[in-house]
């Protein structure tokens, strides 16, 4: 069974930067996506970036130029690492994947990140 395990969350001022990761355990091949979603007290959960195994990314107009998703395929390691962060961006952070364009989805228990002055 697959596992996400997050790690990186925690406290930053705007305009500083943070790093999060997510390691996929359970011994399988390259995942067919990867990503973050994330979720804002009294919002809904939402798609923050996405990369596929095979390089096609997806990624929110509120992040974008802000915030880079990249993986490691071979390890199902994928990292978001977010620059010039926002009051706004401070939300629960959540790990995703799906095996295959098909599968369901697979989620991580979250990290908090918390963007304050």
């Amino acid at each position: 069974q697959v596992q996400l395990v997050e790690s990186g969350g925690g406290l930053v001022e705007p305009g500083g930067s943070l790093r999060l990761s997510c390691a996929a355990s359970g011994g399988i091949p390259s995942l067919y996506v990867m990503g973050w979603y994330r979720q804002a007290p009294g919002k809904s959960r939402e798609l923050v970036a996405i990369k596929r195994n095979t390089g096609g990314t997806t990624t929110t107009d509120s992040v974008r130029g802000r915030f880079n998703i990249s993986r490691e395929n071979d390890k199902n390691i994928v990292h978001l690492q977010m620059d010039n962060v926002k009051p706004e961006d401070t939300a629960v952070y959540y790990c995703n994947a799906r095996r295959s364009f098909t599968s369901g989805d697979i989620w991580g228990r979250g990290t908090q990140v918390t963007v304050t002055s």
